[in-house]
């Protein structure tokens, strides 16, 4: 690797003193270093350097998410930095950061790579939009506090007639996001399936159900039982949003893109867990 995009979260290296550092140590070994700087709740200009050998992302899970959701087109493979708390998605803490970064410029890495999803919403007045998600793809209320009514298709097929406050569909990545806050399973982040987590549902026998990466998943937004109009959000990876009214539906399937992970560490799954869940 010669050339580098360091992928600051301005508000997590308010200072940029980590970004300093990073950006030292690798032009002292010769490399070529780009900065961008970002904020973690704004959509970002996906202006990455085409040529860029790896993003090196300074911040927590949703700054690596952002990243990622910059460079799927580009398919550069992503390393983070922990500025944040938990940090499952990022491979280095800032003590290590001068050995990580020699790592990397040696070669002493492998890659993984993790699938993403594609949702396409279908509107009502015929325009169609278009958005990916490393993690999840999640419909929430939207307005007023009230239950929302989903129906969902696979592969063609009614699967069931959903009450909820919400519904995610979620990668093997996104499992220890909102799928987990919302009691779905955890699964190792190299998998290739899809899930289905209800948020709240409004049964007693509503639990999370696992798909084919193949799999076709339509849901569609209906009437209330008063038949009245629904009103509803689609959040991709919790940045972009693309409202749904009643009669809209969404497709969501396994995205062409893949995010490239770099691992330093040959850390199992069951590990992170551990040491992130302590």
């Amino acid at each position: 690797m010669r050339h580098f995009l360091v992928y600051t979260n301005r508000y997590k290296d308010s200072s940029l003193l980590t970004t300093k550092r990073t950006c030292d140590f690798l032009k002292l070994k010769g490399q070529h270093v780009d900065v961008k700087i970002v904020g973690n709740d704004e959509e970002a200009e996906s202006d990455i350097p085409p040529d860029t050998d790896c993003i090196i992302v300074l911040g927590g899970d949703g700054t690596v998410l952002q990243a990622a959701r910059e460079a799927k087109q580009l398919q550069i493979p992503i390393i983070g930095v922990n500025l944040g708390t938990l940090g499952y998605m990022t491979e280095i803490e800032p003590a290590g950061l001068e050995e990580a970064l020699e790592r990397l410029i040696t070669g002493d890495y492998t890659q993984e790579s993790r699938m993403m999803l594609n949702g396409k919403a279908y509107l009502s007045d015929g325009s169609i939009r278009e958005d990916w998600a490393l993690n999840d793809i999640a419909l929430s209320r939207s307005g007023s506090l009230q239950i929302i009514r989903f129906n969902i298709w696979v592969n063609g097929q009614f699967l069931n007639h959903y009450k909820a406050d919400g519904m995610i569909v979620t990668t093997p990545t996104g499992s220890t996001g909102y799928n987990l806050s919302a009691g779905g399973p955890l699964v190792e982040p190299g998998a290739r399936l899809i899930m289905l987590t209800p948020v709240c549902p409004h049964s007693l026998n509503q639990r999370s159900i696992i798909l084919s990466p193949e799999d076709i998943v339509e849901i569609e937004i209906p009437e209330c039982q008063e038949g009245r109009a629904q009103t509803v959000e689609v959040n991709f990876d919790g940045s972009h949003m693309i409202p749904l009214r009643t009669g809209d539906k969404i497709r969501i399937v396994r995205s062409e893109n893949v995010t490239e992970f770099i691992r330093l560490n040959q850390v199992s799954f069951l590990e992170v867990l551990h040491r992130k869940m302590q």
